[in-house]
């Protein structure tokens, strides 16, 4: 590319380009290939970066809450609900504050189709105060959430009983 433009400016100022040096060429060539925008490749390398950060902090998240039970309206390690696990993990690992009720968390960031680690999952499962569950997608259509029979779990998006109830999912980060 740098070539290019050195050779254009050569052949298109022609007798202009004897008053100026190579060296002169080579800083206007900088100058135009450096406002230039970044790459493709390098912005996806960033945000792909990104995607793998957010989801080794959801598993970390996961470890730490592992073996802890379901307990309506819980936030502590003694039990917690699904939109505590939520609220507490947005805080925890990405410094953001969320409202508590599924039902605001609902109302958050912007709808999705195509999901990525820290994508908000819902659910319609009629339980509860709301008939709403929430989850935090993790990766390889896995999410985290606190499930009311097993407690903290991953679980999969393609188990049955989730693609039925699965209603929407939302970007905050």
């Amino acid at each position: 590319m740098l070539v290019n433009i050195l050779l254009w400016l050569k052949f298109s100022l022609k007798g202009f380009y004897s008053k100026f040096s190579g060296l002169h060429l080579l800083i206007v060539a900088i100058f135009l290939t450096g406002c230039t925008s970044a790459t493709s490749s390098s912005y996806l390398n960033q945000h792909e970066q990104l995607q793998i950060e957010t989801a080794k902090l959801i598993l970390a998240q996961y470890q730490q809450w592992k073996r802890t039970p379901y307990v309506y309206g819980g936030n502590t390690h003694k039990g917690i609900d699904c939109s505590g696990l939520v609220v507490e993990t947005f805080q925890s690992k990405f410094n953001k504050k969320l409202p508590r009720l599924t039902t605001d968390l609902a109302k958050l960031g912007k709808n999705v189709t195509t999901l990525k680690p820290g994508d908000l999952v819902f659910f319609k499962t009629g339980r509860g105060r709301t008939g709403l569950h929430v989850g935090i997608y993790y990766k390889d259509n896995q999410f985290l959430h606190a499930s009311s029979r097993k407690g903290v779990v991953l679980s999969s998006l393609h188990n049955s009983y989730w693609q039925n109830k699965y209603w929407m999912s939302r970007r905050v980060l």
